[in-house]
């Protein structure tokens, strides 16, 4: 089958959704499958070499170090260039929008290359045009981002919650072109269900099929750092619930030496390096971000406790990883985080979502028992191995294709 494979933005910093494109596109060509990546800036690195990268050029305005920028007038190419820019005037993300059409618009002589195209979570307009010439589509929602907008408006302050709605707004769309995908991958049931809700998608047109773990590489370490906490958060935003976590690390120090290793993009003098600040835990909390795969293993791996202070989850791929490196998670009762790990306390310790309070019982609970520690993670590792693998996630993706092209 050939396969175009459609990321607005695809390096793995800026989150699972680039690591799903990298580890999908892999599955797929294991399993014979012919895959062009079509990606927005940043481009993947570090795609298998029997994948195809077409790079897709945009404005790039949120690049590193210079997000927001005005770019310069030689730097306009076309039409959805300057659509781009007027839109990010108005305090909207347009990158979804102005990919979907540029991807469209490399499409439309190329209808004859592929056999189905799948769209990673961009869900533009331009991607109707793709439909109205008759190659089958198949979108991914990891999750609706009208969830994270939600959490987003009740955190921000009076002044700031108009820029947040204007910047959501790309949210809308989304919902529209979802709904005429006939065939929707979700990652969780419960972030499926959610799609469904918000989306108001039809639940047939749903699929879930579950994001993959490299077992081999993710995997348990010699040695633990006595007192390590790690926790990932892809973006510094009020959903991943870092300042909680921060609250309860405050509280456990006062009584033991514990150190986290928070693996994020902070956003410079954010609420995230403010609360660092506020409660003095800049010698215990230490911030990487753009690690490799082999170095966010070896984080994980040397953890005692993984902690996942979320509000929201649509699937979590740092909770997945951690549980193939059999390290003890402590996890909020929120999204899909509950199927991920198992609602029954088997693989990890569930709390309820902004609790400080219970997030600190948990995790001195567990540093306080190496028994317990030693049954979570061997629980978690042995989930990881049975329920979670790329080539898995390559098959039943597989399937949903070939839905997408009979009812094409």
């Amino acid at each position: 089958m050939r396969v175009a494979l459609l990321s607005y933005r695809s390096k793995e910093h800026c989150g699972g959704q680039g690591v799903y494109v990298r580890h999908l596109s892999k599955g797929l060509a294991e399993l014979g499958h012919e895959v062009e990546v079509f990606s927005g800036q940043p481009y993947p690195e570090d795609l298998d070499p029997r994948v195809t990268l077409t790079k897709v050029p945009s404005l790039d305005l949120y690049r590193e170090p210079d997000p927001f920028r005005r770019p310069r007038r030689d730097e306009f190419r076309d039409s959805i260039d300057v659509l781009e820019y007027l839109t990010t005037l108005t305090g909207c993300f347009a990158e979804p929008m102005s990919f979907g059409f540029r991807a469209a618009r490399l499409l439309r002589d190329r209808a004859a290359d592929f056999d189905v195209v799948h769209d990673n979570q961009s869900l533009g307009y331009g991607l109707l045009s793709i439909t109205r010439r008759g190659l089958p589509l198949v979108a991914t929602v990891h999750h609706p981002i009208s969830r994270d907008r939600r959490l987003e408006l009740a955190a921000a302050p009076l002044r700031r919650k108009l820029s947040v709605a204007r910047w959501y707004g790309f949210v809308r769309m989304q919902a529209r072109v979802a709904r005429r995908i006939p065939v929707v991958l979700g990652v969780a049931s419960t972030s499926a269900a959610d799609a469904v809700h918000d989306f108001g998608l039809d639940p047939a047109q749903l699929n879930v099929v579950p994001l993959g773990v490299d077992t081999e590489l993710f995997a348990p370490g010699a040695d633990r750092v006595p007192g390590r906490l790690v926790a990932v958060a892809s973006a510094d935003r009020p959903l991943k619930g870092i300042v909680h976590l921060l609250d309860a690390v405050a509280k456990l120090r006062t009584e033991r030496d514990v150190e986290l290793r928070l693996v994020s993009r902070l956003e410079p003098g954010g609420a995230t390096e403010r609360r660092i600040a506020e409660l003095g835990l800049g010698d215990c909390v230490t911030v990487e971000h753009d690690i490799t795969d082999a170095a966010l293993a070896a984080l994980l791996a040397s953890a005692e406790v993984m902690c996942v202070p979320s509000l929201y989850e649509g699937f979590s791929l740092p909770t997945v990883e951690a549980l193939s490196c059999g390290t003890p998670v402590v996890a909020s009762r929120a999204g899909a985080l509950p199927e991920v790990v198992g609602d029954d306390g088997s693989c990890a310790v569930l709390v309820e979502p902004g609790d400080p309070e219970a997030l600190a019982a948990a995790i001195r609970a567990l540093l306080d028992s190496p028994d317990e520690r030693a049954r979570l993670g061997a629980a978690g590792r042995r989930r990881a191995l049975e329920r979670f693998s790329w080539t898995s996630v390559a098959r039943a993706t597989v399937v949903a294709y070939e839905k997408a092209i009979a009812a094409c």
